[in-house]
């Protein structure tokens, strides 16, 4: 995993093996293959990857994309995860993970995972 930062202390860019993520550019790649995100698809795996391999709790996700305090209870971020893990294919469906009872991480991928992976494909 490699955060690329410029000039101020927000990271520019997040990378590993499979999945960059420019920030400035509001692009993510996965394989090299660019992925279409909608606006909040987007800022959901940006707040993941600024923090790539924590645990980012349900209610600093809702405020930071959503802007929703702890009052508002809903399903929106469930969607929008799905759709999100769906968008990026084995790559969401392997390294987004949902941590029950404390929020998501996005686990990065690294050159041993995916030299596994390919072995046993």
């Amino acid at each position: 995993m490699e955060l690329f930062q410029m000039e101020s202390n927000r990271p520019e860019r997040y990378r590993d093996t499979r999945l960059e993520v420019d920030f400035p550019t509001r692009t993510a790649l996965v394989d090299a293959s660019l992925v279409p995100l909608t606006p909040l698809e987007f800022a959901l795996l940006a707040q993941l990857a600024r923090h790539a391999g924590e645990i980012v709790s349900r209610e600093t996700l809702m405020l930071n994309v959503w802007g929703y305090g702890p009052e508002i209870r809903s399903r929106t971020m469930d969607v929008h995860l799905r759709r999100l893990r769906v968008k990026l294919g084995t790559y969401g469906r392997q390294h987004v993970e949902t941590v029950f009872g404390l929020g998501y991480r996005l686990q990065p991928c690294t050159a041993q995972q995916t030299l596994t992976q390919a072995a046993g494909a």
